[in-house]
């Protein structure tokens, strides 16, 4: 009954964040577009189309035919959105859960064993840390095969830094409390102690910096794709659809081209952080309300 409390405390306090509301409306209508997008995509996204005289229909304007015109193939660029939101949306939610596993796990071990185990683990993080994460997750993805999966593992394998730190702070502070003294001096196993009695009290900020992920691990992702490291052709992500905006031709007189791709991009990851926000000062115990 009391979680069931706090839930609506925190959702009575998200409603009250009207930026927050249309973040999450618009967020719910992306997922849902790359659900069914079977279901609502005009086009095959792998296929070009032709036009009345028997040729591909290269890079034609929007029309009512092709709403948002088509690409450098004759491919409908309203297909490939809609498919290219579920490929990027998918790569950035493993890629956000692999390094948010390994940075709770990691924070959990420091913040509660300390002493060597806090040294090791921090000094690791601090070196992954040094290095710029597009450029580290560059040099990883030229080494191996590009593709959808290798690009899922790498951005979770380098983003888990943030979580770390992040939960480390806070099982130290949760460590220190009178009910986790209590359990331990009743004997209790340390590993329950830290799954059922820590872990529990610091979701809330792991849900918030979880959520801030997704929106970097969506913009890391573009990145690879556009530069040609990460998700590859034929199959349609955000990022490889602004490939052919490195044409200045494209970029001053087809804006179709590269457009509906970087709003989506940008309407994502702005939707995200403002859900990302809004979950903040909801789950924040010192919000009024």
């Amino acid at each position: 009954m009391k979680k069931d409390s706090i839930v609506a405390e925190a959702w009575k306090r998200f409603k009250k964040n009207r930026l927050a509301m249309v973040g999450g409306m618009i967020l719910c209508l992306l997922v849902l577009t790359a659900v069914f997008a079977p279901l609502i995509s005009p086009y095959d996204p792998y296929s070009s189309v032709k036009n009345q005289t028997g040729m591909l229909n290269v890079m034609a304007p929007p029309s009512g035919e092709h709403w948002l015109g088509t690409d450098s193939l004759g491919r409908d660029i309203l297909s490939r959105l809609i498919y290219g939101g579920r490929i990027s949306l998918s790569v950035a939610l493993v890629a956000v859960a692999i390094s948010t596993g390994i940075g709770v796990l990691l924070g959990l071990l420091a913040g509660y064993y300390g002493k060597w185990v806090d040294a090791v683990i921090m000094r690791v993080t601090d070196i992954v840390i040094c290095f710029p994460v597009l450029f580290l997750v560059i040099s990883v993805s030229t080494m191996l095969t590009p593709s959808i999966y290798n690009v899922m593992i790498i951005i979770g394998l380098v983003s888990w830094t943030t979580m770390t730190r992040l939960v480390r702070g806070e099982v130290l502070r949760i460590r220190e409390m009178e009910y986790v003294e209590a359990v331990r001096a009743l004997g209790q196993n340390n590993l329950v102690i830290v799954f059922k009695h820590v872990l529990p009290n610091i979701m809330a900020p792991i849900t918030v910096q979880a959520t801030l992920q997704t929106a970097e691990a969506i913009l890391t992702e573009s990145a690879l794709s556009f530069l040609g490291v990460g998700v590859q052709q034929p199959i349609p992500s955000w990022g490889n659809m602004l490939q052919d905006a490195t044409s200045i031709m494209v970029l001053q007189f087809k804006p179709w081209i590269w457009a509906p791709p970087g709003i989506a991009i940008l309407l994502t990851i702005l939707s995200i952080n403002l859900v990302g926000d809004g979950l903040r000062d909801a789950l924040d115990p010192k919000t009024k309300n």
